[in-house]
């Protein structure tokens, strides 16, 4: 890519991320969530601690997720008779938390000692019981697992509001490069990146709302851009960094 392309792509990055960097509450705490906003939701082990140490702890995650939003009819319920000294005994049965129709996942990825979400709340304060049900549920398989006490994350949650559509589609990229920092192969890291590229589908990721907005010729940015593969994949240091330190987190790095 020459040169001049390369200062156009920064000019039109400079110009879209700055107003996302300027609606960044302090210290990226979002207290007060709209009914059909867009979040950036993001967290990190504590003391920058791994929480998936290998593909069990990815899958147990994302486990969690599908059962959180996949429709209540496709969720095993909960089992309500345990066996206690060989007896067996009855419970009441419970329904899992659901967030179907309320929380619908965009993007995600899964990094070792972090994740990325980036999610559309169609049910205003639904994102505080979603991700306290995720949290929850992950820490207490990691804990158990390990046979540890404590908080597994940072915090409860990072979240930055993102109030137009461009930013979706810069978010999505910055998302979906980040294990580029372990491997190369972006389609089969622990991300939504297979299903931006329809090579699998997964009724609980929302992939077309970020791909409706992808209108090469309609968005500046996109004019030298054809396929969403190309725009995430596009490598250039310069661009790179300037839209990461665009979308520059808190803690500026989580690893």
């Amino acid at each position: 890519m020459t040169r001049e392309l390369t200062n156009y792509y920064i000019h039109l990055a400079r110009s879209d991320l700055a107003r996302y960097t300027t609606c960044m509450p302090a210290k990226n705490i979002v207290k007060l969530y709209v009914e059909g906003g867009y979040y950036h939701i993001y967290n990190r082990g504590i003391d920058k601690q791994t929480i998936f140490l290998d593909d069990d702890h990815y899958r147990v995650f994302l486990s969690s997720l599908k059962q959180l939003l996949l429709p209540p009819d496709k969720v095993k319920p909960l089992p309500h008779t345990f066996t206690v000294q060989g007896r067996t005994l009855h419970g009441i049965t419970h329904k899992r938390k659901n967030y179907y129709g309320k929380i619908e996942l965009l993007v995600y990825c899964l990094m070792p000692n972090h994740f990325h979400l980036l999610i559309h709340q169609p049910v205003q304060r639904a994102i505080d019981q979603f991700m306290q049900s995720l949290s929850i549920r992950y820490s207490l398989f990691f804990n158990k697992t390990h046979k540890r006490v404590g908080p597994v994350f940072q915090s409860l949650y990072k979240a930055i509001n993102v109030t137009e559509e461009p930013y979706l589609l810069h978010l999505s990229r910055y998302i979906h490069r980040n294990p580029l920092k372990y491997t190369k192969d972006l389609k089969n890291a622990y991300s939504s990146y297979g299903e931006y590229l329809g090579l699998r589908k997964t009724e609980w990721i929302k992939p077309e709302i970020v791909l409706a907005s992808f209108e090469p010729t309609k968005l500046p940015f996109l004019k030298h851009t054809n396929t969403y593969k190309s725009f995430v994949e596009y490598d250039n240091e310069e661009l790179d960094q300037y839209i990461d330190s665009s979308l520059a987190l808190e803690d500026d790095k989580l690893l």
